[in-house]
């Protein structure tokens, strides 16, 4: 249960701090509205948890691919966002 509650904690974690980040600071960045942004954020996000997550005894490589998978919809979701934004403003 408590392994859940911290691959839980991590993936919300990476989501919306992806998310604002890309909100924030990427929103007129032309690179991070295409279809791969999403991909290699994840993917990149999963490869640098791998190491962490081995050292630490309740996790394992599942909850780096949960992770990774947040970080890229966290990306998808803030490029969203601002596309939707500058479409209104």
């Amino acid at each position: 249960m408590i392994t859940l509650a911290l691959a839980f904690a991590a993936s919300a974690f990476g989501y919306l701090q992806t998310r604002g980040f890309v909100r924030r600071k990427l929103a007129y960045v032309d690179a991070v509205h295409t279809g791969v942004a999403p991909v290699l954020a994840g993917a990149a996000a999963a490869l640098v948890a791998m190491p962490v997550v081995g050292l630490l005894p309740l996790v394992g490589g599942g909850t780096a691919l949960l992770f990774g998978a947040a970080v890229g919809l966290g990306v998808k979701a803030g490029a969203r966002d601002t596309r939707s934004r500058r479409l209104v403003a």
